[in-house]
């Protein structure tokens, strides 16, 4: 794609220094970006890759003003991480304006599908019965949309999707490759040593602009639906069990797991490989480290981390109770020493 620096500022704005007629051929990282490349500085620490880049247009925050001024163009705006995060999305757009609506002649569309006229259905799709297709939804190949599931206008999901059945998405959805919504959840009943299994009646319904990342995997309820409120951004390879609510704006990072009927808040992040246990709480504002275990609700704002090695799990509890106690210990140790040093 091409595009001038008096383009991207027309579409997102912010001051244009230096040449608005630039041609722009691809974004780029200060390191390799050249001469028709736009790139961005997010972190001050980051200036000496600014000096050494070639980069043609740079988007920069107005404090650097004077930097911008020996480049050939810049543009500045208080946040450079945001524009660049827009400009990525206006320039995909752009791309896929040239990719005509249709339905491809492999797909199979079921009876009583309210497909739009707009959206795009790759090859080998399967739409079951019932579904509804919104405005500009655009469906990859291979993936599979079940029976009177709902797609929100402008979602997309991409090659060998499964979108369960009676489940929802609301709009501006992105769905990766091998992601799984409305799989059943893990309910079994214990009978004479072996397992019956619980139907999952529920469903799953996602909010608007909710992105879920490849072979995630979203369990549909027991009873009520699992819910991801609008906002909500999922990573690669991650579990969200059946029943569990995620609130708005949450975000978390690859390989977490959320045991069933857990409720999260708003505003959250979960580094990667962090694990919530089953029925807990967890407020708006929690922030959990990579690894760490949340074996109890949490309810004020603020960071959380815990790794403990691991041990027998009898070792482990009598460990993990005597470091609660660390900070008290350590008190009562000093006030020894300094008795026994007078």
């Amino acid at each position: 794609m091409h595009a001038s620096v008096a383009d991207v500022a027309a579409a997102l704005g912010g001051e244009v220094l230096g040449d608005p007629s630039l041609g722009l051929h691809r974004i780029a990282s200060l390191h390799s970006a050249d001469a028709h490349s736009i790139s961005f500085l997010a972190q001050n620490k980051f200036l000496a890759q600014l000096h050494a880049s070639q980069a043609g247009c740079v988007i920069l925050r107005p404090e650097h003003r004077e930097l911008a001024q020996q480049r050939a163009a810049a543009i500045l705006t208080p946040d450079p991480y945001l524009y660049y995060a827009r400009l990525t999305q206006w320039w995909v757009q752009r791309q896929r304006a040239q990719q005509p609506a249709g339905v491809h002649p492999t797909a199979h569309i079921g009876q009583g599908v309210q497909l739009h006229p707009s959206a795009r259905i790759g090859a080998f799709v399967v739409i079951e019965e019932g579904a509804h297709i919104g405005e500009g939804v655009v469906i990859g190949p291979h993936t599979v949309v079940g029976t009177r599931a709902v797609l929100g206008a402008h979602t997309r999901l991409a090659a060998r999707v499964s979108f369960g059945e009676h489940c929802r998405v609301g709009a501006r959805g992105m769905i990766h490759s091998g992601a799984v919504i409305g799989a059943d959840g893990f309910g079994f009943a214990p009978q004479a040593g072996a397992w019956t299994r619980i139907e999952q009646l529920g469903a799953v319904r996602l909010g608007d602009d909710v992105d879920i990342g490849a072979n995630t995997c979203v369990d549909r309820g027991a009873l009520d639906d699992t819910v991801l409120e609008d906002g909500v951004k999922l990573d690669n390879l991650i579990q969200i069990a059946h029943n569990v609510h995620i609130g708005a704006h949450t975000a978390m990072a690859g390989c977490v797991g959320v045991a069933g009927s857990a409720r999260i808040g708003k505003h959250c992040t979960f580094g990667g490989a962090a694990m919530i246990l089953g029925h807990l709480e967890i407020g708006d504002h929690v922030h959990i480290s990579a690894a760490s275990v949340v074996m109890s609700s949490i309810i004020k704002p603020g960071q959380y981390s815990g790794v403990f090695p691991i041990d027998d799990n009898g070792a482990w509890e009598k460990n993990a109770a005597t470091l609660r106690q660390l900070h008290t210990l350590r008190a009562r140790l000093r006030a020894l020493e300094k008795k026994f040093a007078s």
